[in-house]
């Protein structure tokens, strides 16, 4: 159940928002929630073509560097791609209030893995709307679903998350892979991973439209995380 936080401010901007802006407006917002200023926000957008490296990007992984921009992230990962067709969710949440534990010493702190958990559920639960099953693995970050007809043990990537805390506020997200062009994750190893591909919803031959994604992802979010406004 979620749980009675304030709620949640949704924001879906129309227009691809380039990365730069994006990473400051997140982090100035992220600080005004640390402060008490502004209420967590989660932010629906696109990207313009680009690849983002997060701190443990591999120099050997970028195989195509000059394809399109490629911007350091301070998010945790590898490679990732992003780019119209492809609906990114930036989260700024307070994660000690949605993602808490009691320690040792009976103080209240946050949960990394436990909000990691919460992301990754907000996910699957999102699929589930369209049909489709996701599921996540011990070795390998991410939402992927089977491809058996393309061979035994294939499995793709439909979804990607990556964040970053600071002051305990959650910065940077998930991206849900609708209808991206999938060629553009050829000039990468997507978060290092070789052995499997990259999958998008309409891909699996759903003809499903960014609008039918935004409101799956609202209605999971408010079951798995929390209500907004």
């Amino acid at each position: 159940m979620a749980d009675q936080s304030p709620p949640v401010e949704w924001r879906i901007s129309e227009a691809p928002v380039p990365y730069a802006d994006a990473v400051a407006e997140m982090e100035a917002r992220a600080a005004a929630i640390a402060e008490g200023h502004a209420p967590e926000l989660a932010w629906l957008l696109e990207h313009p073509p680009l690849y983002t490296a997060g701190t443990s990007a591999k120099p050997q992984d970028l195989l195509w560097p000059d394809r399109f921009p490629v911007h350091a992230s301070g998010r945790g990962g590898q490679y990732t791609y992003h780019g119209p067709g492809q609906r990114i969710a930036y989260v700024m949440l307070d994660v000690k209030r949605r993602a808490s534990r009691t320690t040792p010493e009976g103080d209240r702190t946050g949960d990394v893995r436990a909000f990691v958990s919460l992301l990754e559920r907000w996910l699957i639960e999102t699929l589930s709307e369209f049909g489709v099953r996701g599921e996540t693995r011990a070795d390998r970050v991410g939402v992927w679903v089977r491809r058996p007809e393309k061979g035994q043990g294939r499995e793709d990537k439909i979804a990607a998350i990556g964040i970053r805390l600071r002051r305990w506020i959650s910065l940077h997200g998930v991206s849900l892979n609708v209808e991206p062009d999938l060629s553009h994750f050829a000039g990468i190893v997507p978060c290092g991973i070789t052995a499997h591909g990259v999958t998008s919803l309409v891909d699996l031959g759903l003809p499903v439209t960014m609008t039918d994604a935004d409101l799956a992802l609202k209605r999971a979010f408010e079951r798995c995380i929390g209500c907004t406004r």
